[in-house]
Order: structure tokens, then C-alpha cells, then sequence
């Protein structure tokens, strides 16, 4: 770091920002600027570099940044030598212009040796600018890098931002950095809070610019916000003699829109917790972002906490105002639960069929009688009550369609198992009506009945091959059905739910419940702009795979959080387990054999092998590789030790790999390392006599098949 460094504090004040992206632009204006300091050399402390955001203004402190910027050397390649020059040894054409474009004469070039040819080049060394100078266009270039999708347009210039933009302070230590952005001169001059500190704020330098922004009653930065709203809703939730329920997600969208933020403890009457408490709560969160208050019993109460973004001389009229604004917000929700409850479940399912899901895949009603076919076949196979799964299914989607879900669309599910459980349906069916929607987010828990465990696998398969075959598979970002969680919740349903299903087989079947209009709607056209005549079978076959590949893809992620490597995955995903909870139980025996110190050894044996007898198998004329072993052909005491030692081990691992427990037949099978250390040690593969080398082409295979059965070892 240079000696020559001050802090440097770069503010851009704004109209209220997007709550939900303000975390996400404050990243990106960190990064854009830290980026730009490193792309022109200049010495700062970017390690050090702090990003500050309010709902009215973006700002980066960096503790050192350099006055100047160092000398840059500049390198430029033009064209080789050999090609730059004619047969008389003259400079050509290409190398005059080269030249020219350097502002050089072709004598002032010099020239780079490489061990590919040699090229003529341009070298200087460009004094280094003021930092000051180069601010401006550093701080231009983050503003545009910025994640905005829809940039706006205020008064009457050509700028575009997120919001219109009103001040602009860039200091340097105490200097002011010359220089516009958007229109806006910089200075010293910041603003305060927009009610309780509405002058201007005067900052003196870089260092000093929080401390004055929490003098005019702005906390600046996110953390200080989300600590300060914490101890506020704690200090208010005791008055109330409740427990207040602020989740992550909440406390962020409330420090993104106060500055600075005070808790209001509220009440609403109590005839509305007579309404389902989700529905209240989803209220309060979503719609009014206030915080709930339980019981210590974790019962919802009548009480909760508004948080203000200012310390007003009257609380008492804002705790009016948030009681005044939920009213009307709970009436509804009562209206709509009032309602709901007169109509049962059943006696929407023929109104489904009016509702479209898919224009291949017909309606929601066709969507319901395939997934209850699937939740039939699923239950029978895991030993769930059939009658309930495909009972269940058939209720899946009819709350879609009652008024509360209608207001509320998180709460389908939710509002599902109330009336289905208020009208009487068996309890497992109405849990599994709220419970197959789980995993919701990441985190979140599989479904915890059975009935909603089959259930939920049953409608995953069917989005999934409904979806792919119509031909709306997600591609890059997106995803507009959503199947990469669908694939990711139907494959922890079955790992974690421990239902040994095979995947592909019940992907074949939910492919055969689909029309035959959906399975051609994802056919490519032709070069002629036609669609090919559908082969339904090859296409199911086909679509088979991609399913299976898919959910498969979205395991690796999932495994990479539990901490097992990709060598690891790669090694169970090779053999292609018909089973989730089969791969599952390969992948841990392979995680714990990799800790074993014989593990390396015979890792490498593995892929030594492997390679062995590809290449025997990719030689033309080589007669194939057979699976026999004839102790007659053996020559060497190491082949005879390996195949006593190969019959043995099958012998002690039949009954595991039965079993699945292949933790024990890794175990037992890690017991080879000295023989099979002992075979290349001491014996030649490719033999001069064929028998003697198709011999032990043959035992090789039987290591490679014994490790195999299990995992590709050799990928560790």
C-alpha cells in the first residue's frame, strides 16, 4: 500500500429505493467500485471495503485509497514477425499501420520471442493519473453495472436509474472529488432523515460521514439497522407479555424501508383469531410488514408490533393508524374464511375443470386424476393406504379455487387441510393437503405424514413429466415452473422419506398418463418448419432420461451442503443407482471408504484398470475382453494371490451388497489393496502368450465389477 492514501466515502442519494433490492444493489455498487479501483492499479484497501445503504441513498467507505495512481505500463502485440516484413526485409503495410497506431515509428518497436514465433510490440510506460481524475468514471461505471431490469426516466435529461437521483458526495479525506454522475455535481453537502432531519448535512470528510448521518437520525448501515429493529421489537414485545415472531426475511424488508426505525406495540380485536393464524400472520408480514406476537404456548395473540420510521413526538397516533390500516385487511380475511366454510372441498373439484394448468396438459381437474393414478401406484408400493393417497390427490387443488387462496395465494395448502379437516376428511388426508407442498424453500422440511410424503412425490413426477414434455424445461434462469425445486423437493422426499422408488420407472409411468398431444407439443420442427410424426414410445424413452439426468443434476448442489465432494457424486453417479435412497446409502459408503488410508491405492488401481481395459477394448483386432478366470493360465504367484483374494471377497460381500450395506463391502473389499498392490508390482497385463493375457484382462475385470457393484472408485 502506498504511503500516499486517504479513505475515501462515495454517497449517492436517491428517491426510496426497492426494499427487496436494495441489499442486492449495495453489493453490486461495492463491487462495481472496488472493481474499478483494482482495473486501473490504484492501491486501496478493498479488503477493508464497507458498503452502507438506506431506502434513500448507496454508499461505499474504502479506509485507503491511493492520492495517485501508479505508472502503467502499457504492452500492445502487433504482428509477427515473420508476416510484418516483405522479401527485401521492408517493413509491410501491417506493420507501418501497427506502428502508426502506437504513435511510433516502426524503428521504436521492439520485439517478442516466444517459443511459438516471434512478434513485433509496442512497450511504454503511461504516468499515473490522479485518483481524483479517475473517480468520476469509476463511480459512472458501477452505477451502470448495477442489477437494474427496469431503469426509469425522471425530469427531462437522458439519465437512467433505479429511482431519480438527487445528491452526489465523493470525498477523498477531506477533499471533495470534482466531478458529475448523473447529472449531479459532487460535494460535501448529504441528507439527513426525510421528516426528523430534513436540512442539509454537512459532511467534513470521508471517516467522518457516518457519524454524521446518525446525527441527522439515519443509520446508515444495514447491520447497525438490523441490530437497532431487533432490540426495539424485544423491548416493545415485552410490554405485550408475548413473544414476537420476526424472521429473517421480514427484518430485512423492514431495516430496507425505515432509516430510522422505532417499534409501535399495536393491538387488533379478538373475534379475528377466530381466522386460521397463518392467514393473519401472512397478512401482517407480506401486506403491512408488522410483526406478529405468540403466546408462550406459541399461540397467536392480539397483539403486534408496527415499526415506524421515525421517533414521533405522538406514538400514540401511529399505533392508532397501523390498528386502523389491518382492520379492514383482517375483516376480509374473516369474510373470506366465513365463506370458504360453507362450501366443502369436494365441491370444487368439477369447477377444476374450468381452469386451465397447461394448454397440452389440459386442466387443473386432468392434472388432479393423473397425480391421484400416481399417488394410487406410489402408496401400493410403499405400503401407504392407497385410499387416502389418491383421496388426497383428488382434494390436492381444489383450495385453489376458494376465496381465501383466491386473496392469498401463499396459503394454498394451508387454507386446504382447515377445510378439508372442518368438513370432515381423515386426518392424514388433510395434513397431506398442506404438507405435500413442502419442501416450500430452501431448509424447509419434507412433508412428515405419509399420505403427504406419496402425495407429494405423485405431483412432483407429474409437473416434472408433464412439463418436459411439452417442451418448457427450464433453460439458464429460467425456470417459470419452477422444476428446478420441484426436482430438488421430489428427490429429498424420497431420500429423506427413505421410499426406495425407481425413479426411472416412475417417470416411465407418469409419461404414460400424459396425452399424446403433450408429448408431441415438445417435438422440434425440422429443417422445413415441421413438426416430426410422433414416435410415442422412442419419445417417452427419451424423455425417461432427461428426467432422471435432471433431478439427478439438482443432488449435486444438495450433496455439496452436506459436505461430500464431487469426486465422490461422480463416483455413485456413474454406476446410475434405480434408486434415490440407493444412491443415498452409495454415496455415504463412499464417503467414509475415501477416508480409509487404503482408499488412495486403491483409487488409483481403479483407474489404472479402467484405463487398461479400454484400451484393450478400443484396439482394432482385440478379441473381447472375457469374464472367466482360468487358474490353469496363471504364471505368476502375485495373479494367484489376487484371484483367491477377488473369490474371497465375493464371497464376504454377497450378502452385504444384498443388503445395501455397502459401507461393509467397501470395507471388506478395502482389504485388496495389498494383493492388487501386489499384482502390478509384480505381474505384465499384456502378456507375450493371448491366454496368459486375456487371463488377466479377465481377473482385472473381476476387481473392476467387484469395486463396481458399488461406485466407480477410480473417479476418487
Amino acid at each position: 500500500m502506498s504511503a500516499a492514501t486517504k479513505p475515501l466515502l462515495i454517497e449517492l442519494g436517491t428517491e426510496e429505493l426497492p426494499p427487496k433490492a436494495l441489499d442486492e444493489l449495495s453489493a453490486a455498487f461495492l463491487r462495481g467500485i472496488c472493481d474499478g479501483l483494482a482495473k486501473r492499479g490504484i492501491d486501496a484497501a478493498l479488503d477493508q471495503a464497507v458498503r452502507y445503504a438506506s431506502p434513500r441513498r448507496l454508499a461505499v467507505h474504502i479506509p485507503a485509497v491511493a492520492v495517485n495512481q501508479p505508472e502503467q505500463s502499457i504492452e500492445r502485440r502487433g504482428p509477427a514477425v515473420n508476416a510484418a516484413l516483405d522479401a527485401n526485409g521492408q517493413p509491410g503495410k501491417a506493420l507501418q499501420g501497427f506502428a502508426q497506431s502506437c504513435g511510433v515509428s516502426v524503428e521504436q518497436l521492439e520485439k517478442l520471442e516466444t517459443d511459438k514465433g516471434a512478434w513485433f510490440v509496442f512497450r511504454a510506460v503511461k504516468p499515473g493519473q490522479p485518483v481524483a481524475a479517475l473517480l468520476p468514471e469509476i463511480v459512472d461505471e458501477a452505477l451502470k453495472g448495477l442489477p437494474i431490469p427496469r431503469p426509469m426516466r425522471w425530469g427531462d435529461h437522458d439519465y437512467t436509474f433505479v429511482r431519480p437521483v438527487h445528491w452526489l458526495v465523493m470525498l477523498h479525506g477531506a477533499e471533495i472529488i470534482d466531478g458529475s454522475v448523473l447529472g449531479l455535481a459532487s460535494g460535501r453537502q448529504s441528507r439527513g432523515h426525510r421528516f426528523m432531519h430534513p436540512q442539509p448535512v454537512h459532511v467534513a470528510d470521508a471517516d467522518s460521514w457516518l457519524d454524521a448521518m446518525r446525527a441527522a437520525k439515519v443509520l446508515a448501515d444495514p447491520d447497525e439497522r438490523r441490530q437497532t429493529i431487533r432490540g426495539e421489537v424485544a423491548r416493545v414485545g415485552a410490554t405485550t407479555g408475548g413473544v414476537p415472531q420476526l424472521d429473517d426475511a421480514l427484518l430485512d424488508e423492514i431495516a430496507n424501508l425505515t432509516e430510522w426505525p422505532v417499534a409501535i406495540a399495536c393491538t387488533f380485536d379478538r373475534e379475528f383469531l377466530a381466522v386460521p393464524p397463518e392467514a393473519l400472520v401472512t397478512t401482517m408480514e407480506t401486506n403491512q410488514k408488522f410483526v406478529p406476537v405468540f403466546d408462550a404456548a406459541g399461540r397467536l395473540t392480539e397483539h403486534f408490533i408496527g415499526v415506524a420510521n421515525i421517533a414521533s413526538k405522538d406514538p400514540a397516533e401511529i399505533r392508532k393508524g397501523y390498528e386502523r390500516v389491518i382492520r379492514p385487511r383482517f375483516a376480509d380475511a374473516k369474510f373470506f374464511w366465513d365463506e370458504d366454510l360453507k362450501t366443502p372441498l369436494t365441491s370444487y373439484q368439477d369447477a377444476l375443470k374450468n381452469v386451465t394448468y397447461q394448454q397440452a396438459l389440459g386442466s387443473l381437474w386432468d392434472k388432479s386424476v393423473r397425480v391421484a393414478e400416481l399417488a394410487r401406484i406410489v402408496a401400493g408400493r410403499v405400503g401407504v393406504d392407497a385410499g387416502a393417497a389418491t383421496r388426497a390427490a383428488a382434494l390436492s387443488k381444489c383450495d385453489l379455487l376458494t376465496r381465501m387462496v383466491g386473496e392469498f395465494p401463499e396459503l394454498q395448502g394451508v387454507m386446504g387441510r382447515y377445510y378439508a379437516a372442518h368438513h370432515g376428511e381423515a386426518g392424514d388426508v388433510a395434513d397431506a393437503l398442506d404438507s405435500y407442498y413442502q419442501p416450500r424453500f430452501a431448509g424447509d422440511a419434507i412433508a412428515a405424514g405419509d399420505v403427504g410424503r406419496v402425495l407429494a412425490v405423485a405431483d412432483r413426477l407429474d409437473t416434472l413429466a408433464g412439463i418436459f414434455a411439452v417442451g418448457l424445461k427450464p433453460s439458464g434462469n429460467k425456470d417459470p415452473f419452477a422444476l428446478r425445486r420441484a426436482a430438488l423437493g421430489l428427490a429429498r422426499t424420497l431420500i429423506e422419506g427413505e421410499l426406495a422408488l425407481d425413479l426411472r420407472a416412475n417417470f416411465a409411468e407418469a409419461l404414460e398418463l400424459l396425452p399424446e398431444a403433450a408429448l408431441a407439443a415438445g417435438l422440434k420442427p425440422g429443417k422445413d418448419g415441421k413438426a416430426p410424426a410422433l414416435d410415442a414410445g422412442k419419445r417417452r424413452a427419451a424423455l425417461v432420461d432427461e428426467l432422471y439426468d435432471f433431478v439427478l443434476e439438482r443432488l449435486r448442489g444438495y450433496y455439496a451442503d452436506q459436505g461430500f465432494t464431487g469426486e465422490q457424486f461422480e463416483a455413485v453417479l456413474a454406476v446410475a443407482p434405480d434408486t434415490l435412497v440407493d444412491f443415498d446409502r452409495r454415496l455415504r459408503a463412499v464417503a467414509e471408504f475415501g477416508r480409509r488410508p487404503e482408499a488412495l491405492s486403491l483409487a488409483a488401481a481403479n483407474k489404472r484398470v479402467a484405463n487398461i481395459l479400454r484400451k484393450q477394448a478400443e484396439e482394432a483386432g482385440a478379441a473381447p475382453i472375457g469374464t472367466a478366470v482360468d487358474p490353469a493360465h496363471f504364471e505368476a504367484e502375485a495373479e494367484r494371490a489376487l484371484a483367491a483374494a477377488l473369490d474371497s471377497a465375493r464371497a464376504d460381500t454377497a450378502a452385504p451388497l444384498q443388503a445395501g450395506d455397502y459401507a461393509a463391502v467397501l470395507t471388506r473389499l478395502a482389504q485388496l489393496q495389498a494383493p492388487v498392490d501386489a499384482f502390478f508390482d509384480g505381474v505384465l497385463v499384456n502378456a507375450d502368450n493371448p491366454a496368459v493375457r486375456a487371463n488377466r484382462l479377465a481377473l482385472l475385470g473381476q476387481l473392476k465389477a467387484q469395486f463396481g457393484a458399488i461406485a466407480d472408485i477410480a473417479r476418487l
